[in-house]
């Protein structure tokens, strides 16, 4: 239980800090349209809504670019069997954001990682009240890696493991992601297709509780080559 209050209190200081991260409803299924709306909102610490395409075949998803403006994003869900164990999306950065629309159109920028954060919340906290207790204190303890982003495209959709088990015997999570900074020098010598993306490879509150409660194993690989399983099977 001393692991689980420690962890609420890293949530509430996270919220604190990032007033962005504080939803009044429960993130959106993972297999719904509206969770990358969601995610761009979070990681843009915007109350802009994006047009968002789902897509159902990984090829359009990986040569999909989001627009600014009009705001387009794009999503792609990632199951084993029938369970969805992952959320990719691809979504607009603040800086772009307020370059678009003006100043007020987006505040702080978050990153994939804190995302996973609030995924991680959601699960122990559906979890406790499905009364299983100490799966919510394993998910409590899951370790979510400060990936750094990748600068490629060719680096984020490259194969990776969505969780594994660490030296420590720790779970960790993975959230890679790509990130573009609109602010810097370099944008003004990237094609305009390339400015300001915010890319993010999500696990999902369902794998989580499936890791917590042992009906799934660390070390989950993923991928996006062109067969990747994109529908419930």
């Amino acid at each position: 239980m001393r692991s689980f209050s420690r962890f609420l209190i890293f949530v509430a200081g996270l919220v604190l800090l990032n007033p962005g991260l504080l939803r009044a409803a429960p993130l959106p299924a993972a297999d719904s349209p509206a969770f990358c709306v969601a995610a761009q909102q979070l990681l843009a610490s915007t109350r802009m809504v994006g047009k968002n395409t789902l897509f159902t075949d990984m090829p359009a998803y990986r040569h999909s670019k989001p627009l600014v403006d009009p705001l387009e994003i794009f999503q792609v869900v990632s199951y084993a069997g029938k369970r969805p164990v992952m959320v990719s999306c691809k979504v607009k950065t603040a800086a772009h954001l307020r370059a678009a629309y003006g100043p007020k159109a987006a505040g702080k920028q978050l990153y994939c990682p804190d995302v996973t954060r609030l995924v991680r919340a959601q699960a122990v906290a559906e979890l406790q009240q499905a009364s299983q207790a100490a799966a919510a204190g394993k998910a409590a303890a899951f370790i979510i890696d400060e990936n750094e982003p990748y600068s490629t495209g060719r680096s984020y959709l490259a194969d990776f493991q969505l969780s594994y088990r660490g030296g420590d015997g720790a779970v960790h999570i993975s959230s890679p992601g790509l990130y573009q900074d609109y602010d810097s020098w370099i944008t003004w010598f990237l094609p305009e297709k390339f400015q300001g993306q915010s890319y993010c490879h999500l696990a999902t509150v369902d794998y989580l509780k499936a890791l917590a409660s042992g009906e799934m194993k660390p070390g989950t690989a993923m991928t996006t080559v062109d067969d990747a399983p994109v529908r419930p099977e």
